[in-house]
This record gives C-alpha cells, sequence and structure tokens, in this order.
C-alpha cells in the first residue's frame, strides 16, 4: 500500500473531524488497486508512474505500507526502492511484524533494509504500541514530580507488565510456528514497554533522542536466564473453536523476570505476564514501591502487610485508568488502617475520542514521529536479551507448560512471582 501526502497534520486532523462520512467516501475515491506481484519491477514502476500522475508537479511525499508475507518483504522491499520511491519529497516505509523469527534472521532482515533504505525511512510498526497507556508513560514520568524521586531501586521493589487475552486468538501461520508469543508480543511491546518505563530522561521529545534512551536501556538488560522463565500452551478441547498447537511447542503463554544492570534498577525484577486464552482481557502495569521503613502503623494495617503496599497501577484494559494504592484510616473511633485506591477512570474524566492504535501511528509516521518504532540497534538488543531462551527452545530443554483455555494460565508463574517476592493479582 502506497500514500502520498501533501496535506500538513494540523489540516488533516481538521479534515477528519468534519462530516467524517462524506471524508471517508471522498477519501475512497482517490484510491487505487494495482497488481503489481512482489518482486515485479514492472508492476513498481506502474506504481511510480500511477503516483506522478496524482501528484503531478506538487512536491509530495510518499508512505509504503508494507504488510506482505514475511519471505516476501525484502523482494518486495527492493524492488519498490530502486522504482517506486519519489525524488520530490520525502519516502517511509512502514513494515509489520514480524521482525524476522531469531537474532540470525532479524540481523539479516536488518542489513537487507539498510542496504537499500536510510535507517530514517524504516517504520517497524507494532500496533500495541499505540495505545493511550504506553504514550501516557514519558508524560506521568516527566511531567509530575511526584513520580520523579520514586523511580527507581531505593524505593520500587517490582514492576509488573500485564497482557493477557481472554480469547485463543489465532496466530498467522508460518509465524505461530516460531516462538510464538514470544517474537508476537515478547519481542517488540513488552520490552519497548519496559525500555519507556525505564530510561533515562531524554535530553528532549525528539523521537531520536528517545530512541537513544530506550537502546541503552535495553542494551542494560540482562540475558533472560531459562531458570527466570516460564512457557505455557493452552489446551482445547474439540468442541472449541480455535486452532491449537497440541503437536508443536509454539507457546501462547510467556512469564518472565528480568534485570537491568544499571545504577537505577540494579535488583528491580521487571515481572512479565503475557498469555493467550486466559480467564480474562487484562492489559496494565504495576508499579510497586517497597514497605514503608519502620512503619510506625504495622500493627495496624493487619496479617499480610503485601496489601498494604503503595502502588501505582496504570490500566488499559477492560478500562483505561490510572490507580495509586495507599494506606488511609478507616473512618471512626479505632485506628485501623486500609489500603484505598485514588482512581482517574479515563471513561468518567475525559468525553473524548480515543483514536485506534494505528490510527495514532500512522499519523506519527505522516509526522515523522519514530519514538513509538523500534530502531534497528533497539531491535538487535531486544533480541538477544530473549536469545539464551529460544535456544534451549530450539534445543527442545524447555516444554511449554499445558493449561485450560480459559483458564488462568501455568501455575508455574505464581511461584515465580513468589520466587522474586512478589505475589501476582489476579483480580
Amino acid at each position: 500500500m502506497c500514500f502520498s501526502t501533501k496535506t500538513n497534520t494540523q489540516e488533516w486532523k481538521a479534515l477528519c473531524r468534519q462530516n467524517c462520512g462524506d471524508k471517508m467516501v471522498a477519501f475512497l475515491s482517490r484510491t487505487y488497486y494495482l497488481n503489481g506481484g512482489y518482486d515485479n519491477k514492472e508492476g513498481m514502476s506502474k506504481l511510480h508512474a500511477q503516483m506522478e500522475l496524482i501528484e503531478d508537479e506538487s512536491k509530495a511525499n510518499r508512505i509504503f505500507y508494507l504488510s506482505v508475507p514475511q519471505e516476501a518483504l525484502l523482494d518486495v522491499a527492493t524492488s519498490l526502492a530502486v522504482n517506486a520511491q519519489t525524488k520530490k519529497g520525502w519516502n517511509r516505509v512502514i513494515i509489520e511484524k514480524p521482525f524476522g523469527f531469531n537474532p540470525v534472521s532479524s540481523h539479516q532482515l536488518t542489513q537487507s533494509l539498510l542496504s537499500s533504505f536510510q535507517e530514517d525511512q524504516l517504520y517497524r510498526i507494532d500496533h500495541l504500541l499505540g495505545r493511550n497507556i504506553i504514550e501516557n508513560l514519558t508524560v506521568l514520568r516527566f511531567s509530575n514530580l511526584v513520580f520523579q524521586p520514586l523511580w527507581n531501586r531505593t524505593y520500587v521493589h517490582n514492576i509488573q507488565i500485564i497482557l493477557s487475552e481472554d480469547l485463543a486468538v489465532q496466530m498467522r501461520g508460518r509465524y505461530s510456528a516460531e516462538y510464538g508469543i514470544i517474537g508476537d508480543i515478547v519481542q517488540s511491546h513488552i520490552l519497548q514497554t519496559i525500555a519507556l518505563l525505564a530510561m533515562e530522561p531524554p535530553i528532549s521529545l525528539d523521537g531520536e533522542d528517545i530512541r537513544n534512551e530506550k537502546a541503552k536501556v535495553l542494551r542494560s538488560i540482562r540475558k533472560l536466564e531459562p531458570s527466570n522463565v516460564i512457557l505455557g500452551q493452552y489446551k482445547a478441547s474439540s468442541e472449541d473453536k480455535v486452532h491449537t498447537y497440541s503437536d508443536t511447542l509454539t507457546p501462547t503463554f510467556f512469564a518472565a523476570a528480568l534485570f537491568i544492570d544499571n545504577a537505577r534498577w540494579d535488583g528491580v525484577p521487571f515481572l512479565i505476564k503475557a498469555g493467550m486464552g486466559l480467564i480474562k482481557h487484562r492489559v496494565e502495569i504495576r508499579i510497586q514501591f517497597r514497605h514503608v521503613p519502620g512503619n510506625l502503623y504495622r500493627d495496624r494495617i493487619g496479617h499480610n502487610s503485601d496489601l498494604a503496599t503503595n502502588e501505582l497501577i496504570l490500566c488499559d484494559v477492560p478500562d483505561e485508568a490510572i490507580l495509586v494504592r495507599v494506606n488511609n484510616k478507616i473512618p471512626g473511633l479505632s485506628l485501623q488502617l486500609d489500603a484505598s485506591q485514588l482512581n482517574l477512570m479515563y471513561k468518567d474524566k475525559y468525553n473524548a475520542e480515543i483514536p485506534d492504535s494505528y490510527e495514532h501511528l500512522l499519523l506519527d509516521v505522516i509526522d515523522g514521529d519514530n519514538h513509538l518504532f523500534m530502531r534497528s540497534d533497539e531491535l538487535a538488543a531486544a533480541w538477544n536479551i530473549l536469545s539464551p531462551v529460544l535456544q534451549e527452545i530450539d534445543k527442545k530443554n524447555i516444554a511449554p507448560e499445558l493449561y485450560e483455555l480459559g483458564g488462568r494460565g501455568p501455575v508455574g508463574a505464581f511461584y515465580l512471582w513468589a520466587k522474586h517476592a512478589v505475589r501476582l493479582v489476579e483480580d
């Protein structure tokens, strides 16, 4: 898919807000279909000629969206690089996951793409990174004084990133036969979320400045030890109308404890839980703080002091919200404490239309804002973190634990959380 744009971003937003139905009809009237094949130079040349005809003599920019099978990606990219780029403006190329299947194939793919394009032309898109919760991470961190001094190993006990799907979404073709949820969600979305949570303040909001800091964090993450990983695979009965993986070792569940070897986060576990076919659809980030040293009210909290730990919880699904758990005196004559939540529910506070993730990211591509798109060095660092686990999977030294479709996932995840002195919260 190729887009040509001569309209600036503010004009684009204004147009979209007014008479959306009519605008959609007008937009579709300016779309064309051209079957050029994957490595057909003649087809790409026809695409170029069609775009030239539409653009006329105006200065125009082009965005190429390559949602094609992995095995065809390089042929398409090479062909369009030579035959379909404009010389009257910029060219940007959007690439869908997967970004390779392992460190070796990813490196080969990156080198091939960089032989045809400059790094700043490449936009590796992951729609989960277009969610509002992700964009809000840096806002919360760097525009609120209340959080800045607490964002380090002195005050933070652990950070949890949880993404569970309640339905077993069928993974596509060959992609599912590789590393399943690891390549689909963990390698990109989860590690990018950790990078945004843990990075140092960038010198500006420029995309490259943010990506520089993300890359530093990803290179600081210790290679993942198989002993800190739990893999799972859902099992479905013959009546369930979902894709099953009973003949493969494809993981549909991944839990792990990661550690960042730098001064800010040394010793703090970053706990990941990502799974499909679980009991509920849930996406959240939990920053759990340490116990209050010498807490004068420890006897008033109750027998489970973990329940009285301060937390900052960022929820995306089922409802977008920011929650802060604090200890508060229960009204009355007795002095008893209760863990209460201060909550900001977006649906109650804001009467605003939430754009689709792809809308957000496509607008970023038009703007040239690349901070939510993985740079080549970030991609390499992410695969490097996961490489020990992938090697063990290849050697069949790690077997996924089976779990019931619609259940809570492998029991091993609860033991993994407990190993790092953390309680896995399910509700």
